[in-house]
């Protein structure tokens, strides 16, 4: 696939995401894309964090979360070199599960016990509590809950 065809892509999904009722968005900073909350609901987000982890071991966790399970290798290309530290941190607090890979070098991370029973928010709640704190004549957030669990192929 080319630049050209990537780019077009991208722009696409900017403008899906633009118009989705959704706590998403798809900024763009330099050459860089990143998937993020819509300004203003960082806070509602803190707020609802019983933990003390650094925004980037958020965002790290958060991206295991929605893959369920990732090859630590696969969460570095996405996340970065730093994410080795988001990954020690995370497994020092006991939110992640680390396996080795059976054929391979890397590890397979899996959300821990731990983390469901500290992120059990019940969706009714995290509803009132976007629309309690989103501006006036701003979109409400969709909250959809939890799909099962698969395991990859």
């Amino acid at each position: 696939m080319g630049r050209d065809a990537v780019e077009l892509g991208l722009i696409t999904l900017m403008a899906d995401y633009a118009h989705r009722d959704t706590a998403l968005e798809i900024r763009q900073e330099g050459q860089r894309y990143s998937l993020q909350l819509r300004d203003g609901l960082g806070d509602l987000v803190q707020d609802l964090l019983p933990v003390d982890l650094s925004t980037a071991a958020l965002r790290t966790l958060a991206t295991i979360a929605l893959k369920k399970r990732i090859l630590q290798s696969e969460l570095v290309e996405l996340r970065g070199s730093g994410a080795y530290d988001h990954i020690k941190e995370l497994l020092a607090q006991d939110f992640i599960e680390r396996k080795r890979q059976s054929e391979g070098r890397s590890y397979w991370l899996s959300l821990s016990e731990k983390f469901h029973r500290t992120f059990a928010v019940r969706t009714e709640e995290l509803i009132s509590r976007a629309r309690a704190s989103r501006p006036e004549g701003e979109p409400r957030a969709q909250v959809e809950p939890d799909q099962p669990e698969t395991e990859p192929g």
